[in-house]
């Protein structure tokens, strides 16, 4: 009899499985609770650090310089202010252009810390690659949250332009596992400078950690660039599924590995399902996501496209008993370039509250679906036909007055299909990209013949800016060489100096009797 995903030796193993794959073992006793939409955390993240008495711990990938932004620093600076020590760190790609220095003067004024993560730097020319993506709030080491919700007006839409909220989800945490949502945060400050200084409370990434007020057992994955910690387990999540597997992903961007496993679950028979936007905030990522919808559909892999103004959340169900919600989204940035946390809840509770939510959502949602297979001859006409094949070759060529008037009929019928069944007909989702690409090479070409310096200063400015950073490198490698070997010189003259003779010393004045 095969093995359920309750039998204790499929639980082991499984549990033995994911221990490794995540590098992060589960913590029982903890509470959660499931936010959704923009609101519904910002409401929570201020309650919780207006009530913060000793720390804040933030990590977040934007604040913005706008009415929500501006309410959080506000309350960050009188708490600060009222001796709680408050630490903030922010991503200086995701706020270029956003906040800036005096933005944080405020919060700097009465006593916060704020650090940047990667801004540009000499001697590290790639350094914009990796970024902190991360959306982490910890207050008194007791309230933990972590979603994808950036601090921005944006998120909660725009009611007078008639601009919905987007759409994303986090969770707020309670219990043991609060200490290792700590830890991360504490992770990120060192990578940037000093090591925060205790306070006069617990410590800083062992709060909580004796506290059990709730049942749910957590794993809190935070990932480090380079480390494909949840690649590893997104893939291993894949493989395992039995029954269903509903995935929610605001940039979608499936690597060959990935795309073969969701294909193998589907045809294995598990429920796949994918929701992403209907409209991004950045249209090239929803093209190119758009261009692997293909080898998904015919798999039967079921996508879903969102209609709101944006869908930001990044979320997992599978098999109505395992779970994941956080910052990372199934692309090759949040699985090896950035700083990202996120959370695997195995917990059948809270599992069908995600569910129950996944299929509202899907209420909202436009179902992709691919054309009907066209009319093909050699399955319907034979040779000994000849006026059906010439009436093939006329439908084909779209000629006569029946036809399209057929046609037309066909592409009425298919808008109707869609406001009824909520379905599209998936298009040439290659075409879109592909034009894009002739267009620029054609305009750079164009800037290259008519004004090559528009086209050789940009290339001149790049190649000067890397060539510096390798000096600067090169630099210093060599002096930190130089003083290693100037340490190790003096540990071999200490070491000589210490070693005692093997002669014994004699005295020559001395002599016999």
């Amino acid at each position: 009899m095969a093995a359920t995903p309750r039998d204790p030796t499929y639980s082991k193993f499984a549990e033995r499985l994911l221990n490794r794959a995540a590098g992060a073992p589960p913590i029982p006793g903890n509470a959660i609770e499931l936010l959704t939409d923009a609101e519904a955390h910002f409401d929570a993240w201020l309650r919780a650090i207006r009530s913060a008495q000793r720390r804040v711990l933030l990590e977040n990938y934007i604040v913005r310089d706008d009415p929500v932004g501006r309410e959080f620093r506000d309350a960050l600076a009188e708490r600060a202010q009222a001796g709680v020590r408050v630490a903030v760190i922010v991503d200086w790609l995701g706020c270029l252009g956003q906040s800036g220095r005096r933005f944080w003067a405020p919060l700097r004024s009465a006593g916060g810390e704020i650090r940047i993560y990667n801004p540009p730097r000499i001697g590290r020319s790639l350094v914009w690659v990796s970024r902190d993506h991360r959306k982490l709030l910890v207050v008194d080491g007791r309230d933990g949250f972590l979603s994808g919700v950036c601090i921005s007006a944006k998120w909660l839409g725009d009611p007078a332009r008639g601009v919905p909220p987007w759409r994303d989800t986090g969770v707020a945490i309670r219990g043991p596992a609060v200490a290792r949502l700590e830890a991360a945060f504490l992770d990120s400050w060192t990578s940037l400078g000093a090591p925060l200084a205790p306070d006069d409370g617990t410590p800083v990434g062992h709060a909580a950690a004796t506290t059990s007020p709730g049942t749910v057992a957590v794993r809190v994955i935070a990932t480090q660039p380079a480390s494909a910690t949840l690649y590893r387990l997104d893939q291993l999540v894949v493989a395992m599924a039995r029954r269903t597997l509903w995935l929610t992903d605001a940039y979608y961007l499936g690597v060959a590995p990935y795309v073969q496993a969701l294909i193998g679950a589907a045809h294995d028979g598990v429920d796949v399902r994918l929701l992403v936007p209907g409209a991004s905030d950045v249209p090239l990522v929803a093209a190119m996501s758009r261009s692997g919808y293909r080898p998904l559909l015919r798999a039967g892999i079921r996508i879903y496209e969102w209609n709101g103004s944006m869908l930001h959340a990044k979320t997992a169900v599978v098999d109505g008993l395992w779970s994941r919600v956080g910052s990372s989204n199934l692309n090759l940035s949040s699985w090896l370039g950035n700083r990202e946390i996120d959370v695997a809840i195995e917990d059948e509770g809270f599992a069908g509250q995600l569910a129950a939510r996944y299929e509202a959502d899907l209420a909202n949602a436009t179902e992709i679906v691919l054309a009907p297979r066209r009319f093909r001859r050699s399955e319907r006409v034979g040779s000994s036909d000849p006026a059906a094949a010439r009436r093939a070759r006329v439908l084909r060529r779209g000629g006569g007055s029946s036809s399209r008037t057929a046609v037309g009929a066909l592409r009425i019928a298919t808008s109707v299909g869609v406001a009824l069944r909520a379905h599209r007909v998936l298009g040439d989702t290659s075409r879109g990209p592909l034009a894009g690409a002739t267009v620029a090479l054609a305009a750079l070409a164009a800037c290259a013949a008519l004004w090559p310096r528009v086209v050789a200063w940009p290339i001149a400015v790049g190649c000067a800016w890397f060539a510096l950073n390798l000096v600067v490198r090169q630099w210093r490698e060599r002096r930190q060489r130089r003083h290693w070997q100037r340490l190790d010189g003096a540990r071999e003259e200490t070491a000589t100096d210490e070693t005692p003779s093997d002669e014994t010393p004699t005295d020559e004045s001395t002599t016999d009797d």
